[in-house]
């Protein structure tokens, strides 16, 4: 079998950045798949499972209401390895186009204080796995570490 586009990338010398991870068409329609790196892969201590999730409900809630994007919008989980989420935008999109979106979302989810939308046994499977102290420290970090001054080394994968 044919190793996946995911698992060619170079995970020793990933850095936490914004990703172009693949690019599909679904009819007419360009897919970008986005890769928002927030910790350096096999180095640092993967995110724990309550603050990804709270992260993938603020960031899902506010990319599904985002003004301009909010139709663009296919997906937005945690990648498995816990070292960060995948962005699933309709349109052709270079990383740098989507700085200021994932900038604002990030912002959002750092000074977020309310109750996590979503997490009711109503509306969650699991809403007790909710941490959003360390979601507004993990937004925090990626925008301090790498939104904030951005630049190439973290906008295109490592060769």
């Amino acid at each position: 079998m044919e190793k996946i586009t995911s698992f060619t990338i170079d995970h020793i010398k990933l850095q936490p950045g914004v990703y172009v991870s693949r690019k599909d068409k679904a009819g007419t329609e360009t897919i970008t798949t986005f890769d928002l790196r927030m910790t350096s892969p096999n180095e640092e201590p993967v995110m724990n499972t309550a603050e990804v999730h709270t992260i993938e409900h603020l960031g899902a809630t506010f990319l599904r209401n985002h003004a301009d994007y909010k139709e663009k919008v296919l997906y937005f989980g945690p990648m498995g390895c816990r070292t960060g989420f995948y962005l699933l935008l309709v349109g052709d999109y270079a990383s740098k186009d989507i700085v200021p979106l994932i900038t604002e979302m990030f912002e959002f989810i750092r000074d977020y204080k309310d109750e996590v939308p979503g997490a009711s046994p109503m509306d969650c499977g699991n809403y007790l796995d909710m941490n959003l102290g360390m979601a507004n420290y993990l937004a925090k970090r990626y925008l301090d570490n790498v939104l904030n001054h951005i630049d190439e080394s973290r906008l295109i994968y490592p060769e």
